[in-house]
């Protein structure tokens, strides 16, 4: 309960802060005797929109690192040979991506693996003492293929993207129609009244479940990628199969919600919509589908 509090009393405070930045600056005078200034508006959505998305996407390698106490490991002088064969492994892999040597890590847990960082030249690699000790090197292979692949596929940008753009239009036609029903049923003729705000409001509770249902779907769409970047760099679709398949009797390691995106299994969600990853059983259907064309 606390980390929550913290987490909506540190969203309160950038907002309050960019709001009265942007007034103080001029961006963010939307509201005109004239009614709302629509290029202004936009402008003041885009920024609180862009903003946050950005920040957590820059500082994402950092918070994956605190948040599950992820070990990364000396590159020139592995502890053991597993921390070895983790290094080697992730770094052919790679190379065969075309992408930067990623920093490799290992966190105590559940088995779950995931990849973050806002450049695909400077990423983390984690992956999870349960999943190295319940699955084969064949298995642990394809994994962090997997995870190589979102990197290469550039997921964290375009996720960051996606969600300043839902972001903006969130704001944007909460305050629109904030402003109509302030207008239209409180008959309100003099700037803003209550009814504005509440029904900013109420709206951004349900655009933004919306927004989050549009992520989600796309989340699900480059987790399908990811499986067949694995097999692509692995050679074939069997080591990604059998890990699959192992995960699917398995119970997935929690990760923290701002990273649950980009583990190798999720939890299932109380609607299909809102899931993060799609069923293992269709993962496994999507290679082995695509194994017979």
């Amino acid at each position: 309960m606390k980390r929550i509090f913290l987490f909506l009393l540190t969203n309160i405070a950038v907002m309050v802060v960019l709001s009265a930045s942007m007034n103080v600056l001029g961006v963010g005078r939307y509201l005109t005797a004239n009614g709302l200034n629509m290029t202004q508006l936009l402008i003041f959505s885009a920024i609180l929109g862009f903003t946050g998305a950005i920040i957590s996407l820059l500082i994402s390698k950092w918070m994956a690192k605190q948040s599950t106490g992820a070990k990364v490991i000396d590159p020139q002088q592995p502890a053991n040979a597993r921390e070895a064969w983790l290094l080697d492994t992730v770094y052919q892999l790679a190379d065969r991506a075309g992408i930067g040597r990623p920093e490799v890590a290992i966190y105590e847990g559940a088995p779950n693996a995931f990849a973050t960082g806002a450049f695909r030249n400077d990423a983390l690699v984690a992956v999870s003492t349960g999943l190295l000790d319940s699955m084969s090197e064949a298995e642990v292979a394809a994994v962090l293929g997997h995870e190589v692949a979102h990197i290469a596929n550039g997921d964290m940008v375009t996720l960051t993207l996606i969600q300043g753009v839902l972001n903006t239009f969130v704001i944007f036609l909460a305050r629109i129609v904030g402003y109509f029903v302030d207008r239209a049923i409180f008959k309100n003729d003099r700037g803003v009244g209550m009814g504005y705000y509440i029904t900013v409001i109420v709206c951004e509770l349900i655009f933004g479940v919306l927004a989050s249902i549009l992520v989600a779907w796309f989340s699900r769409q480059r987790e399908y990628r990811a499986d067949a970047g694995s097999a692509r760099l692995l050679g074939s679709r069997e080591p990604m199969i059998h890990a699959l398949a192992r995960l699917g009797g398995l119970e997935p390691g929690d990760l923290p919600k701002t990273f649950e995106a980009s583990g190798i299994s999720g939890r299932r969600s109380v609607s299909a919509l809102m899931a993060s990853h799609p069923p293992i059983e269709a993962r496994i259907h999507a290679l082995q589908a695509a194994q017979r064309i």
